[in-house]
């Protein structure tokens, strides 16, 4: 008898690194797959949504090490939805926010194949809110920008620059390597006294975290070894949580005296 396949790809955000901030929409999707081809994930108990016998596929990049360039992984998302039916493309945060979701998707509806994308808890948000970090708060900030630290030629994104300018809350991923490029822009527009958290590994419990100003969070990345993957979160806002606000209190008593 022969046996139809259905392709169908579906693209899940996997959360920022706490499994349980998959959505439950994530889980069904996973829970049908026949091929799942997954990312580094931050908590890989993820996987254990999708059956047994699924097909699981490591697709993953990690700094230095590729295991797949982006052409190989959406040629792979194509041909095993051909072979095999139901894939699920998990990635980490939100497939669309800097995860060149929209690429994968892309490439598979010009084979005719149908897509469906599962929004995923950004890091972007989940990260400072683990500390208590409110990015938006009436009063403090009345908006906010994620902006990539590393743009696709390796160089710091422009809008930094720009955000820099601004009263907005600013929320840099993959920006460890460019941080004093960062802190000049700041200091460039009289900001070194604003609040700084940096945030690694957020949501997991190899979690990290690191606080300070403009002017002091490279010391405070020195001393607390503070490394990639990690989120820096400028702004007002840092200093109003109430995770963190004892450090500030401490730290504008030592500058008034």
């Amino acid at each position: 008898m022969h046996n139809t396949i259905e392709p169908k790809v579906t693209l899940v955000g996997a959360g920022s690194g706490d499994p349980d901030l998959l959505t439950l929409k994530g889980v069904k999707a996973l829970a049908e797959a026949n091929v799942v081809l997954y990312d580094a994930l931050a908590n890989e108990e993820i996987m254990n949504h999708a059956p047994k016998n699924a097909l699981k596929i490591f697709v993953g990049k990690r700094i230095g090490a590729h295991e797949y360039s982006q052409d190989q992984i959406n040629q792979l998302i194509v041909d095993n939805a051909l072979t095999y039916g139901n894939v699920v493309r998990l990635k980490g945060g939100d497939p669309f926010i800097f995860g060149r979701g929209s690429e994968e998707i892309d490439y598979a509806e010009s084979f005719g194949i149908p897509t469906f994308v599962v929004p995923g808890i950004s890091s972007a948000i989940a990260v400072p809110a683990y500390q208590g970090i409110s990015l938006t708060k009436r009063g403090v900030s009345e908006s906010f920008w994620v902006i990539t630290g590393t743009t696709s030629d390796r160089n710091l994104s422009n809008d930094v620059a720009l955000a820099a300018q601004s009263s907005a809350t600013v929320v840099i991923l993959m920006g460890m390597s460019k941080l004093s490029q960062i802190v000049s822009l700041f200091q460039k527009e009289s900001k070194g006294k604003t609040p700084v958290a940096i945030i690694q590994n957020g949501t997991t419990p190899q979690e990290k975290v690191g606080v300070g100003t403009i002017n002091t969070i490279q010391q405070v990345v020195a001393e607390n070894k503070l490394s990639s993957p990690a989120i820096i979160v400028i702004g007002e806002v840092v200093k109003e949580s109430n995770k963190l606000n004892g450090f500030y209190e401490e730290f504008l008593s030592k500058e008034s005296v």
